[in-house]
């Protein structure tokens, strides 16, 4: 019998998150719909990462409005979320009463599967999150953060994997947001995960390093069920590899892939024109295009490099763009290994570029750092030496339980300070992930000229 391998397709969330910073516009977006839900897609990645933020900070845009838009034309494919756990979409942990109403509003909004992790891999920090999910009816896809150190080794994926699916995972995700996930290492990885369970496997990995197209070939051989892929226009550098030609290379050696490539085409084209543009307004720098090997020496993701860049830009110092680099790996290894995906690739970055700018290590130590460190975030995957905890947090006291459990339940406060500039739960939820953003949004809905200074004219008789 001839394997399927099914395709999720980023275009409407990853793949204009990693290359021009998620500032496609629902607009633009609408007029493909009903080809893209006709292609043959297994799912198509919408909402969640940076699209709830680009939205209301860039667009004026509603983002609950533009899931409802994008669920209306969208029938028969499954339309999927990202959702970093006790974060939702934020960058700090939310009360338990949040994380749920936001996730049963995600939902009954339009999504079907929501993929669900943690930047520590601490799985006390996706309870919550995976018995929202399983409660309100959408299918949980628990996503592990991919990431390599001492302590990252296979059997610790394989019981990270066990854990999920007692807590009610339905299907799995290799989440591989640095592309630093070799052929070699994906094909063993999948090979003891299908050992241990039946759940289906999704591979997620960014073309960053140059070897994406070669690990969804052997993640493929091992057994995985789905990868994820961005049409052409928007695929390669920090995005995806090309959906058109993983599914023509698939097929070509015997798999079906279900996918028909005359609407892919008609895709692609329709994809083009707005790529142009956004080359031409600067907002796609050919930089994101580029391959980057030292991803894979490093172990930074794309979008952790440009970060970095622009904030070396900002401080005139882009000649220490080799020292950060090569100090990201040590503040790694003294904070633990976490895995770098937001929030703590931006935090790691950061506290890099400050070790090299300031001439000394740890003499600046950002808020988010030391709230790290006192185990705000969650348990690091290996223990912080005593001597670096220290440094960082001098004589104060870490904690031992789940962080959320220190977070009294937040929605009536949020609901209180809002007013009657909500409207419906949705717009609460869009105040506690972002408030001044939020409230910006609200006020100017209410009252397009709220922000424009009355003008006082002087009449002269």
């Amino acid at each position: 019998m001839t394997k399927k391998v099914k395709f999720m397709e980023t275009i409407l969330r990853d793949a204009h998150q990693s290359l021009i910073a998620t500032r496609m516009s629902t607009e633009e977006m609408l007029p493909i719909l009903k080809t893209l839900d006709e292609a043959g897609y297994e799912s198509l990645e919408v909402w969640g990462g940076a699209t709830f933020d680009a939205s209301l900070r860039y667009l004026n845009e509603d983002p609950w409005e533009r899931l409802r838009a994008i669920r209306k034309e969208v029938k028969n494919t499954k339309l999927q979320m990202l959702l970093r756990g006790q974060n939702l979409l934020g960058y700090k942990h939310y009360a338990d009463d949040v994380v749920e109403a936001f996730i049963e509003k995600a939902l009954a909004n339009g999504i079907d599967t929501i993929r669900v992790f943690d930047a520590l891999n601490d799985i006390r920090n996706l309870e919550t999150a995976i018995k929202s999910i399983r409660k309100f009816g959408g299918h949980c896809q628990a996503a592990i953060c991919y990431t390599t150190s001492e302590v990252h080794t296979v059997s610790y994926y394989v019981n990270l994997v066990k854990e999920m699916e007692e807590l009610g995972a339905q299907s799995i995700c290799i989440k591989d947001m640095a592309g630093i996930l070799t052929p070699n290492n994906a094909y063993e990885l999948i090979k003891a995960l299908k050992d241990i369970t039946a759940l289906p496997i999704e591979v997620h990995t960014h073309a960053t390093s140059g070897i994406s197209e070669m690990t969804y070939l052997k993640s493929v051989e091992a057994g995985a069920d789905i990868i994820d892929t961005a049409i052409s226009p928007f695929a390669g550098g920090t995005s995806q590899p090309s959906t058109e030609s993983m599914s023509i290379a698939l097929e070509g050696i015997g798999y079906e892939t279900g996918l028909n490539i005359e609407k892919l085409k008609e895709i692609a084209d329709y994809f083009r024109p707005i790529k142009d543009k956004y080359l031409q307004n600067e907002v796609l720098n050919p930089k994101v295009l580029a391959t980057e090997p030292n991803t894979l020496l490093y172990q930074v993701p794309g979008g952790m490099l440009s970060n970095l860049l622009s904030q070396m830009k900002e401080a005139h110092a882009e000649d220490k763009y080799e020292e950060v680099l090569r100090e990201v790996p040590r503040v790694r290894a003294d904070l633990g290994y976490p895995p770098l995906v937001t929030p703590m690739s931006q935090m790691v970055g950061t506290q890099a570029f400050m070790n090299v700018l300031n001439g000394e290590r740890y003499k600046m130590i950002p808020k988010e750092i030391k709230d790290y460190v006192k185990g705000s975030y969650g348990q690091s995957p290996v223990p912080i030496a005593e001597e670096i905890r220290h440094k960082i947090i001098g004589e104060e006291k870490t904690l031992s339980g789940r962080p959320a459990d220190l977070i009294k339940p937040e929605m009536e406060k949020y609901r209180e300070e809002l007013g009657d500039l909500a409207e419906s739960t949705e717009d609460v939820l869009m105040y506690a992930l972002f408030p001044q953003l939020a409230e910006t949004y609200l006020k100017k809905r209410k009252d397009p000229f709220y922000d424009i200074p009355v003008q006082t004219v002087a009449v002269t008789m």
